[in-house]
């Protein structure tokens, strides 16, 4: 099998990449050794595709439809196949199959959605509904025995890398400051533990056949439901942005989404606005400055 990389994904890659990292050099034959593991056809490679893997339509020995998914070992393979495996299926693409060699070089073998269609080509109060009632699907109780990073110990590495650029960057360090004072007060007490996407948005629900919507892209983690849902509250910023009325909107959605999931809405507002800077900081910081000042400009309004 014969393919480059997307684009994207090269440019993402990049951007994230420790010194030394030669995985997209060695996916040519990652990729070969998985389908010829499994007698796969290929159709094609999804393009754009994702940030953080390569994602190829593909059809098993007796023509069912699948996806080939192939991710660099910073992309936590190995926790996506145990939450798809833990959901089985419910709200979430179903997970194939998996054996020790897919498990050894980052391969995931998944039910074929639509990968073409999103919740995001909805009208967005329609999207916004339809996301909800997918995540809804997906806070269960984790495994008692799991692995799973804690929202804890995500944001604690993550408030690390905050602190490091605000240093570098005064004009943040308000925001920095506001949104890690956040981050102590809402890991006091957390009101549950259940197993949560983590990187939930509009984007990553696609169309399907077993349900009309499904998860897709998980890099789970174990907390509270306020920190999965307050992804979902910024997306489509870029419009958010542009509108006169885009802070008051915010609010209003905060409030909508907190009622519709039983969430408190204080806490929402909270992780949404750690999850705001953080992402800001860490788009400048890798060179995306644009992204970085509207995430900036987001988590002012909050």
């Amino acid at each position: 099998m014969a393919f480059e990389p997307p684009r994207r994904l090269v440019r993402a890659l990049g951007e994230t990449a420790p010194a030394g990292d030669d995985w997209l050099a060695r996916l040519p034959g990652i990729a070969e050794r998985a389908v010829a593991r499994r007698e796969l056809t290929v159709e094609r490679v999804q393009v754009p595709g994702g940030r953080s893997s390569l994602v190829v339509l593909v059809r098993q020995a007796d023509g069912t439809p699948a996806v080939l998914k192939l991710a660099p070992p910073r992309a936590r393979p190995e926790s996506e196949r145990a939450a798809l495996a833990h959901w089985g299926g419910r709200g979430a693409v179903q997970l194939l199959a998996s054996d020790a060699d897919d498990s050894a070089e980052g391969v995931l073998l998944l039910e074929r959605l639509h990968p073409d269609v999103s919740v995001r080509s909805l009208p967005e109060a329609k999207a916004l509904l339809e996301a909800a009632g997918t995540l809804r699907r997906l806070w269960v109780e984790p495994p008692a025995d799991h692995v799973f990073e804690t929202v804890a110990e995500r944001t604690g590495r993550q408030a690390v890398a905050m602190r490091a650029g605000a240093e570098r960057d005064l004009e943040v360090a308000a925001l920095v400051d506001a949104a890690l004072a956040a981050r102590d007060d809402l890991l006091v007490a957390p009101p549950e533990e259940r197993l949560l996407h983590g990187t939930f948005r509009q984007s990553k629900v696609l169309a399907g056949e077993r349900l009309p919507w499904l998860a897709v892209g998980p890099d789970p983690v174990v907390g509270e439901n306020a920190f999965d849902l307050a992804r979902l509250v910024r997306d489509r910023v870029e419009d958010l942005i542009a509108s006169p009325a885009g802070a008051s909107i915010t609010r209003r959605r905060i409030k909508r989404l907190a009622e519709s999931l039983e969430v408190d809405q204080e806490r929402l507002r909270g992780w949404t606005l750690f999850r705001a800077v953080e992402s800001g900081v860490r788009a400048v910081r890798v060179g995306r400055p644009r992204d970085g000042e509207l995430l900036l400009e987001f988590a002012g309004w909050l």
